[in-house]
């Protein structure tokens, strides 16, 4: 009887499986297993690349956005509402400056989450943590820092009061005043620097280089303040850093928008001293520093005074008490676990 054709052609001839590779002769066999190994390479090289330049361009154009027009733009709007500012900024106008900028800010990172398809929390101000403990812990530490910073000034005789400026209702007025100005302060500068674009620049460089370049940042961009050197900005520098590393320790920056607003608080309205080079009208005393520079911090203000690196290294300290490096991995693994769930 006859084979069938397809057995007579399977007993006559062996067939070869088509993907099988083609091993050149002088060639090792295991080199059949990597067929087309350049292109693998460049593919799997080219892809990380591509994404770290895709968020370069992106922090790049949040900078220029937030920084070069935005603020322009909100100054102009103030000054259609209030007038131009004559012989320094008013409370009201920095308050419409800060909390409408807060607001860009805001609606630019949601549109950048959007697009990374990122969640919210990614970006250090999640909604369920919003002026909650670590917020009002921070806010303490602030009045704290600045009170023993002026403390230390007034040992040395560098600074002194000189009797009420406010009177009866007008305390509780501008002091609640000052403290929502100042919380949008908080949220503004802690956003700016250290919301979308630490995130975005941590996943290129990492996380502490990104904080030190945003640091250096946001040290230059408070020499526009009238009354701000070279030796303030430094400050500022070492103070961005602190606020990374509550960032980096508490998992958001709650804990340092409240370290933030309590200390401009402090500084602006209980003690009424200069705060970046600004005196704010309804202020709670007529104080006066005097003495060398090193000492009260001259034009800037006590942030400017030597005391201030020490203050500074204290809080250091105290964020290192009060959320150890334990905590601080519990609190990634969450922002990461919170990253899949919503991705």
């Amino acid at each position: 009887m006859a084979e069938p054709e397809s057995e007579a052609r399977n007993n006559s001839e062996p067939e070869v499986p088509l993907e099988a590779p083609v091993v050149p002769p002088g060639e090792p066999r295991d080199s059949a297993s990597l067929p087309g190994p350049s292109f693998a390479i460049e593919r799997h090289q080219a892809g990380p690349t591509l994404e770290k330049l895709q968020i370069a361009w992106r922090v790049l154009l949040y900078l220029f956005l937030a920084i070069a027009v935005a603020p322009s733009g909100v100054i102009a709007l103030a000054v259609k509402v209030f007038g131009r500012p004559h012989g320094g900024v008013g409370p009201q106008f920095l308050l419409f400056t800060e909390a409408v900028n807060f607001a860009l800010l805001v609606g630019l990172t949601f549109l950048l989450a959007l697009m990374e398809r990122a969640p919210w929390e990614s970006y250090g101000l999640p909604l369920r943590d919003a002026f909650k403990g670590n917020f009002w812990v921070g806010l303490l530490l602030g009045l704290a820092e600045a009170s023993l910073l002026i403390g230390l000034i007034e040992v040395f005789g560098g600074f002194s009061l000189d009797g009420w400026a406010l009177q009866g209702k007008a305390i509780l007025g501008w002091g609640w005043f000052h403290f929502v100005l100042f919380a949008f302060v908080g949220l503004y500068e802690e956003f700016l620097f250290r919301g979308y674009p630490q995130a975005a620049l941590s996943k290129i460089i990492g996380f502490w280089p990104a904080a030190i370049a945003l640091s250096m940042g946001f040290g230059l961009v408070h020499l526009y303040n009238r009354g701000e050197n070279w030796v303030g900005a430094v400050s500022v520098m070492f103070v961005g850093l602190l606020f990374a590393f509550t960032l980096k320790r508490t998992g958001n920056l709650w804990y340092a928008v409240g370290l933030h607003a309590g200390f401009d608080w402090a500084q602006s309205f209980i003690y009424s001293v200069p705060d970046s080079g600004e005196i704010l009208q309804g202020h709670l005393w007529n104080s006066s520093l005097q003495g060398p520079d090193w000492l009260t911090g001259g034009t800037v203000g006590p942030e400017g005074s030597v005391f201030c690196f020490l203050t500074m290294g204290l809080q250091f300290l105290v964020v290192l008490w009060l959320f150890p490096a334990k905590t601080a991995k519990e609190n990634s693994a969450q922002v990461r676990e919170q990253s899949t769930v919503n991705s």
